[in-house]
């Protein structure tokens, strides 16, 4: 099991910047993957960016690409969305997970609120 723990939310003007950090803890080893997933009032959950622990491949969501990174160290203990020309509609309770190897399902952590305005 990972334990998952967000920060770094908070409220920023329309195109400004955050950067979010999940700091994991636990079965580390077990982790396959690392990505962010957000849910804004009234939409379904989104998700926004991944980064495999392997070889690091990352990827993101159309509707962010170009303006969120995610990054991971390499202790592989911390992951980073870090959000670029922030918009109204990237507000949301923004989430990290963890994909487990070998069919272990996914832990997730609390949740931080992001919110933009305009």
């Amino acid at each position: 099991q990972v334990q998952l723990v967000e920060s770094g939310g908070g409220l920023v003007q329309t195109g400004g910047s955050l950067r979010l950090s999940c700091a994991a803890s636990g079965s580390l080893f077990s982790i396959n993957a690392i990505g962010w997933s957000r849910q804004a009032p009234g939409k379904q959950p989104e998700l926004v960016a991944k980064i495999f622990s392997r070889n690091y491949n990352a990827s993101v969501s159309d509707s962010v690409k170009g303006r969120f990174t995610i990054a991971r160290d390499n202790a592989k203990t911390t992951a980073y969305l870090q959000k670029n020309s922030l918009k109204a509609e990237d507000t949301a309770v923004y989430y990290c997970y963890a994909d487990l190897i070998n069919g272990g399902g996914s832990d997730w952590g609390q949740g931080t609120q992001v919110t933009v305005s305009s």
